[in-house]
């Protein structure tokens, strides 16, 4: 007979994940990613097949994992770099004007400039988690990361006070990957 012992069913840290602890990191825009002001880590979700039988349907796990999309909600710089970032990011993708737009964005890729790449258009992104000491303990790798869509940006000429833009780009992406570090 073998005894458990019951302290290696039990947490062994008991300090509290802090919600300012994290950074995002985009290896392929890098301007985008110091000013990062929220974030969640998506939902993932599990289909679920439904087994029929002659008494009562039973749920079972399906195949196919959703995800949600990533969203990041990040400050505005002066000179707009990082909102511009990602609007020609999107615009790029979009082509709205003509097909140099994409051709721009596939040419013009920050890690492989001139090569065509069909996937040049998305990145792989990373989402580190710090600890109460701010030490990394978990990073989030997005795979085929790309931008669906940017918020407005307003300005009041009624603040009073010296708040700070800010605005949300959402991502669609291929997987992510939680890796303890």
């Amino acid at each position: 007979m073998t005894y458990s012992n019951p302290q290696s069913k039990q947490i062994s840290n008991r300090n509290y994940l802090t919600a300012t602890g994290f950074k995002f990191i985009l290896a392929k825009y890098p301007k985008i990613d110091f000013l990062s002001n929220s974030v969640q880590i998506p939902s993932v979700n599990l289909g679920v097949a439904v087994q029929s039988t002659y008494l009562k349907d039973i749920p079972v796990p399906g195949d196919k994992l959703t995800y949600d999309e990533f969203t990041l909600e990040f400050l505005v710089d002066e000179e707009m770099e990082n909102y511009l970032t990602i609007h020609n990011w999107i615009r790029g993708l979009g082509y709205p004007e003509s097909v140099k737009e994409y051709a721009d964005l596939i040419f013009n890729d920050p890690i492989t400039p001139g090569v065509f790449n069909a996937f040049s258009g998305e990145a792989n992104a990373s989402l580190l988690v710090y600890n109460s000491n701010y030490n990394p303990i978990t990073e989030i790798r997005f795979q085929g990361l790309f931008p669906v869509s940017l918020s407005a940006v307003g300005f009041d000429a009624r603040d009073t006070q010296s708040s700070y833009i800010t605005a949300t780009a959402t991502f669609k992406y291929t997987i992510y990957d939680i890796i303890k570090l």
